[in-house]
């Protein structure tokens, strides 16, 4: 299940990054936290060279990513949910420091900012 949310969760990142409504993306971008701009740069940097998938993980034949690059996404994912209010007690309580739970609450964070944000954009049209 984690596998697949991830997956599911990299691909909404991606359209939403690759979305080009003209002024609407702007007004979105700019109404972006820096937390969430930093989760959106650390998914990004997962295409980076240095970042792809290895010759050994790539035959490991797994959609979950590697813990070296979980490891990428952990620092901004941390970020985005202490900003939400949660304490670094309650974080690791809820998570016990798996990579992947911590991954995928910062990705609910993320998506329930980015339709906040998608709502006012439209309540101001």
């Amino acid at each position: 299940m984690k596998k697949h949310f991830l997956l599911a969760a990299f691909a909404t990142l991606t359209l939403i990054s690759c979305n080009n409504e003209g002024n609407a993306v702007n007004t979105m971008e700019s109404m972006k936290t820096p937390q969430m701009e930093n989760f959106d740069k650390a998914f990004k940097s997962l295409g980076d060279p240095q970042n792809r998938p290895t010759e050994e993980e790539k035959k490991r034949n797994t959609s979950e990513l590697s813990d070296r690059r979980k490891a990428l996404l952990v620092p901004a994912s941390k970020e985005l949910i202490l900003s939400s209010g949660v304490t670094e007690a309650e974080l690791m309580r809820k998570t016990g420091g798996d990579m992947s739970q911590i991954i995928v609450w910062a990705t609910q964070i993320y998506m329930k900012k980015s339709d906040e944000i998608r709502k006012n954009l439209k309540s101001e049209k």
